[in-house]
C-alpha cells in the first residue's frame, strides 16, 4: 500500500513538473534554432532540455557556448541523456549558429586567436597545472590500467582496458620497433605507453611532459625500466643534438601545440628523427577548419588548446615528412569517453569533497559527455598518422 502510495505520488509530481516546463515557453527565436535537432526545451524525451532558470537563454546571447556550459555547472538546465543531447545539437552544427547569437564574443575571440600565439612557450606549462596536475585520484577512477588519456582501439575490444591495450599494441606494430632502439615520447601522460614499449619491445624511451604530477607518477610507474621522465616542453628538447630517435612518438598531445607552432613541433621532430626513423603521431582532429576553439572547453578544461584540421597538418608536415599512413578511428573516442564517464561517476563518493564540489562534478559529467557527443556527431576525428623523412629507404607497410 506503501509502495503504490509514493508511486502515485511520484507520478503527480511528475505530471505536475512537466505541467511547469511546459508553460516556460523559450523564446521563439531559441525554438527555432534548436527545432532542426530533434532537441526540446522541456520536452519528454532523454535528450530534451529541462530548464531550470531561465538565464539560460541570455547567458547563451551574451557568451555563447560558454555560457551554455557555465549554466548546466550552475544547475541553470539538465538532460538525462547529455551525451546524446550534445550529439543531436552537434549534428546540425549548432555550436557556429550559437556563435552567430553570440557575435560579440565570437569575434573576440576570433581576433584573439588571430593575433596572439596562444601555445607560445610562456603558456606551455599552463595546460598542465590547470588540468592534468588537479590530482592523480580523478585519472585513477577514471582510467584504465594503463592510464591512457587518449582513445581507445575498440575494434575487438570489450571493455576500456581491453581497448587500451590495444591502442598501445597498434602503436608498437606502426613504429615497427626494434630492441636496443630509443624512442622520443612526446606528451608522455602517466608514462603508460613508456611503461609498455620499455617493458614489451626492449627500447629505450624518454618521455616529456608539461605536468608535475604527471611526471611523478610515470617516474614510479616506469621505475627499473629505460625509461627517462622529463618537465619540459617539446621547444625544450635539446637544439645542439643531432637526430638521436630511431622512433618518436606523440599521443594526444598535438591538441596542445597550436597553428602558430605546427611548423616548430614538426621541425624538432624532423631534427631529432634518425635518417630511416618512424614518428607516429596521434592527435583528435576537427573534420573541417574551425574559427575559434571551444570557448567552455578552453576556459575549464584545456586552456589554449586547438583541434587542428586535416588541411592544417597537412601543411605543417609536408616541409619535412613524407606521409607514410593516415588512420581515422575517431568514432571509437565515443565509447572511450563514455567509458571514463561511468568509471568517474561510479567513483564520485569516494572522490567528492575537499577539492571535489558538486560544481567540478557537473563540470566533468559536461565535460565527458560533450565530448562524446562531438565525436558521436563526427565533428571530431582521431587521426593515427604515421610519417617517414625522405631519407628512409624501406617500404613501410601500413598496418592495423
Amino acid at each position: 500500500m506503501a509502495t503504490t502510495q509514493m508511486q502515485t505520488n511520484f507520478d503527480a509530481t511528475h505530471v505536475a513538473d512537466a505541467a511547469v516546463r511546459a508553460k516556460r515557453r523559450p523564446p521563439r527565436i531559441f525554438e527555432q534554432l534548436i527545432a532542426p535537432t530533434g532537441v526540446r526545451f522541456n520536452g519528454d524525451e532523454p535528450w530534451d532540455i529541462r530548464v531550470h532558470d531561465d538565464s539560460i537563454y541570455s547567458r547563451v546571447v551574451r557568451h555563447g557556448s560558454l555560457g551554455f556550459g557555465e549554466a548546466y555547472m550552475d544547475g541553470a538546465w539538465d538532460s538525462d541523456r547529455l551525451d546524446e543531447t550534445i550529439a543531436r545539437l552537434l549534428s546540425h552544427d549548432l555550436d557556429s549558429r550559437i556563435h552567430g547569437v553570440a557575435k560579440i564574443r565570437f569575434a573576440l575571440t576570433w581576433l584573439q586567436e588571430a593575433l596572439v600565439n596562444r601555445q607560445s612557450k610562456a603558456r606551455a606549462f599552463q595546460v598542465g597545472e590547470h588540468h592534468y596536475d588537479i590530482g592523480n585520484d580523478v585519472y585513477r577512477a577514471m582510467l584504465d590500467s594503463t592510464m591512457s588519456y587518449s582513445c581507445g582501439y575498440w575494434e575487438h575490444a570489450k571493455d576500456l582496458e581491453e581497448a587500451q591495450q590495444a591502442k598501445l599494441a597498434l602503436i608498437a606494430r606502426k613504429l615497427k620497433l626494434e630492441p636496443g632502439q630509443r624512442v622520443l615520447d612526446i606528451g608522455c601522460g602517466w608514462g603508460g605507453l613508456s611503461q609498455h614499449l620499455a617493458a614489451h619491445h626492449g627500447v629505450e624511451v624518454v618521455g616529456i611532459t608539461v605536468s608535475r604530477e604527471q611526471r611523478h607518477l610515470a617516474e614510479e610507474r616506469c621505475a627499473g625500466l629505460p625509461v627517462e621522465i622529463r618537465l619540459m616542453d617539446y621547444r625544450d628538447l635539446p637544439k645542439h643534438h643531432g637526430a638521436d630517435f630511431d622512433r618518436i612518438v606523440s599521443v594526444g598531445m598535438f591538441e596542445h601545440v597550436g597553428q602558430k607552432n605546427y611548423l616548430a613541433y614538426f621541425d624538432t621532430a624532423a631534427r631529432l628523427l634518425r635518417d630511416e626513423g618512424i614518428f607516429l603521431l596521434h592527435t583528435i582532429g576537427a573534420y573541417r577548419t574551425m574559427p575559434t576553439s571551444d570557448a567552455w572547453t578552453d576556459k575549464y578544461i584545456f586552456p589554449n588548446g586547438r583541434v587542428p584540421a586535416a588541411q592544417q597538418v597537412a601543411r605543417a608536415i609536408e616541409p619535412h615528412f613524407v606521409f607514410e599512413d593516415w588512420h581515422n578511428f575517431g568514432q571509437d573516442y565515443d565509447r572511450t569517453l563514455m567509458a571514463w564517464w561511468h568509471n568517474f561517476d561510479a567513483a564520485w563518493t569516494e572522490l567528492r569533497g575537499g577539492r571535489y564540489d558538486e560544481r567540478f562534478y557537473r563540470m566533468w559529467k559536461y565535460y565527458l559527455l560533450s565530448c562524446a557527443g562531438m565525436f558521436r556527431a563526427r565533428q571530431g576525428q582521431l587521426w593515427q598518422i604515421v610519417l617517414t623523412k625522405r631519407t628512409h629507404r624501406a617500404t613501410y607497410r601500413s598496418v592495423r
